[in-house]
């Protein structure tokens, strides 16, 4: 599958610090995939090194045919992931 970054997604990790690679990283070895029945969007996260810490990073992304375009990055909160799955925003896909 191709993947590409959206000009918003450039724009975070220039803000956040982030390496270039992470997101395609986070969504290529991802095992947890969710979709996001708020915003439309696909969901990987992965526990990644980030600011000199383990932590679980969110990468959000669409599906266009044989190309996955990731929106943003964002570091989750504690129990973030886990609201969202129990209030049914965020559901698992295969």
């Amino acid at each position: 599958m191709k993947v590409v970054y959206t000009g918003h997604l450039e724009n975070r990790l220039m803000m956040r610090g982030i390496e270039h690679d992470l997101p395609r990283e986070i969504f290529e070895e991802s095992r947890e995939k969710y979709f996001d029945w708020e915003t439309g969007h696909f969901i990987a996260v992965n526990k990644v090194r980030l600011y000199g810490k383990m932590r679980e990073v969110m990468v959000a992304y669409i599906l266009e045919g044989d190309t996955a375009k990731i929106v943003t990055i964002h570091p989750l909160k504690e129990k973030q992931k886990e609201n969202r799955i129990k209030m049914g925003r965020w559901r698992k896909v295969s």
